[in-house]
């Protein structure tokens, strides 16, 4: 009974326990219900909040869109209407360009149309001169006719009259002058030659020889000498070295004569050759300034200046072709004009000569239609076979043609070159305008001087001749032409050849050339023996 009563009990509490548990689960699940209601309830209201602010953001967004989409339309207007205005102030100025060259074109051909009148206008004049002129002819062929023919009358009658043909009066009256001139003439020698020998002959020689040398030098002065100033007179002592053998090295070494007086802090250099010139004024300022001077560093001092003028001509070359607008030209013609400067052509600087008529050739050739920059290259380039680093047997206008064509210039520079002293034919417009700028240039007052090239040329002959010689390694001419110094190779030439070259230049000197006053060949022979210490 007992374990019945327990079990109902025990059945009692599992139910009331479940009851319970249930009651309890409810409870809570009420609760939890409750919550989540409120949750939703919550999300819901976020959910609709944030719908609230999205559409709030999406018309703001669509607002600023819109303002934006206005201000980008009005930037887009302002940058076309700007494009626009400078679109129409182009074509403006293209328009004023445009009108501005029609009026030239117009001017032109105004001008044009005058020049063609005044041509037809001329060629009428000329014909009519060329038809009296003709006429004229006419009559002066017939008047010479006829004065032929009195004159033929004449010689009849006279050879009638005397005996004799024409031929052999005139035989006669040669053979007559000449036996009585032949007489005049011996007896004008003998009076001059007694009157020498009672005057002293060796004197009145002497004076007239130094008077012609003395002219001479006086015509050439001005672009055969340069003064070297010194500080003081006593560097001159260490020029002029002991026994002299500084100032002998340098004059050897540049081939200047170098001239050394009582003239006050100041020494002459003397040479027709502008380079060699300022290479030994150079050498010697270089000298004076380190005051080592000996001939070891002399000689050395001299070659390195003949490279620093080399270098000065090749930037004189390119500085001129600048100042030019030329364009393109080949390394070896600016290294010959560079040398321009150095040179002059009747006493005419060169280079500045070239340059005038390059300016008047670019001008003449602009004012007729041509191409100004040719013109202006063919006046530069006209007189460049003046500087050859050779002698040459060519006249200078072929010499520059043949340069100019070796180094590609254009086939008109090439004819002007060569034509302007109408060597050669003339084969295109440019050649006429070179030669009347070239005309233009030298025939200024003052510009050239025709006895300076004849004096320079008699000097460079004078070189060239002992240059002729085998052995010979250096010729300079000096003192105005009246001295010859010739420098031989010691190795091909002793001493005793030495004294028969010296003979043989003066027998060559005296044989072929003029000149006035005497010359004085002088050989040097010098011997070197050279070693290095290490």
């Amino acid at each position: 009974m007992e374990y019945v009563i327990g079990i109902i009990g025990f059945i009692i509490g599992a139910l009331l326990s479940f009851f319970l548990t249930k009651k309890k689960i409810d409870n809570q699940g009420a609760i939890l219900l409750e919550e989540a209601k409120k949750k939703v309830d919550e999300i819901e209201k976020n959910a609709l909040k944030k719908k609230i602010e999205s559409e709030t953001l999406v018309k703001e967004a669509e607002k600023e869109g819109e303002s934006i989409k206005k201000e980008k339309i009005l930037q887009a207007k302002e940058k076309f209407l700007e494009l626009k205005a400078q679109h129409e102030e182009s074509v403006n100025q293209r328009e004023r360009k445009i009108g501005e060259k029609e009026n030239q074109i117009k001017e032109k051909e105004h001008k044009l149309n005058e020049g063609l009148s005044d041509l037809k206008k001329n060629r009428k004049t000329l014909t009519t001169e060329l038809a009296e002129m003709e006429e004229k002819k006419l009559a002066l062929n017939k008047k010479v006719d006829e004065v032929n023919a009195n004159h033929r009358r004449q010689v009849d009658l006279l050879e009638k009259i005397s005996g004799y043909s024409a031929e052999e009066a005139r035989a006669e009256l040669v053979n007559s002058l000449k036996e009585e001139a032949k007489t005049k003439a011996q007896a004008q020698i003998q009076e001059i030659i007694d009157e020498a020998q009672m005057n002293a002959q060796d004197e009145a020689r002497k004076i007239v020889i130094q008077t012609i040398q003395r002219i001479g030098t006086e015509q050439a002065i001005e672009n055969s000498i340069s003064v070297f100033n010194l500080e003081n007179d006593d560097v001159k002592g260490r020029i002029i070295g002991r026994e002299g053998r500084n100032i002998r090295a340098l004059e050897a070494a540049t081939g200047v004569e170098i001239i050394v007086d009582d003239t006050p802090e100041a020494i002459v250099l003397s040479c027709f050759d502008p380079v060699r010139r300022e290479i030994a004024r150079l050498s010697l300022h270089k000298l004076v300034t380190d005051g080592r001077i000996h001939p070891g560093r002399i000689e050395d001092v001299v070659n390195k200046t003949s490279k620093q003028i080399e270098d000065e001509i090749i930037k004189i070359g390119k500085k001129t072709v600048i100042d030019l607008g030329i364009h393109g030209l080949n390394s070896e013609l600016i290294k010959i004009i560079g040398r321009m400067k150095f040179r002059s052509s009747y006493g005419q600087n060169l280079l500045q000569h070239s340059r005038e008529v390059a300016h008047i050739a670019g001008t003449l050739a602009a004012e007729l239609g041509l191409n100004p920059k040719l013109a202006k290259r063919a006046g530069l380039l006209h007189d460049i076979g003046k500087v050859p680093e050779q002698e040459s047997e060519l006249p200078h206008a072929i010499l520059g043609m043949n340069w100019a064509e070796k180094f590609g210039e254009h086939p008109d520079v090439v004819n002007a070159i060569g034509a302007h002293h109408d060597e050669i034919e003339m084969t295109s417009l440019l050649s006429p305008i070179i030669q009347v700028a070239d005309a233009i240039s030298g025939a200024r007052p003052g510009a050239r001087r025709q006895a300076m090239e004849s004096y320079i040329q008699r000097l460079k002959d004078l070189e060239s001749t002992a240059l002729g010689f085998s052995g010979v390694e250096k010729a300079y001419a000096i003192q105005a032409g009246r001295e010859l110094r010739v420098m031989v190779e010691s190795e091909k030439v002793d001493d005793l050849r030495a004294k028969e070259l010296s003979f043989l230049i003066m027998d060559k000197i005296q044989n072929e050339m003029t000149y006035p006053g005497q010359v004085k060949v002088t050989v040097i022979r010098e011997t070197r023996s050279v070693h290095i210490a290490k």
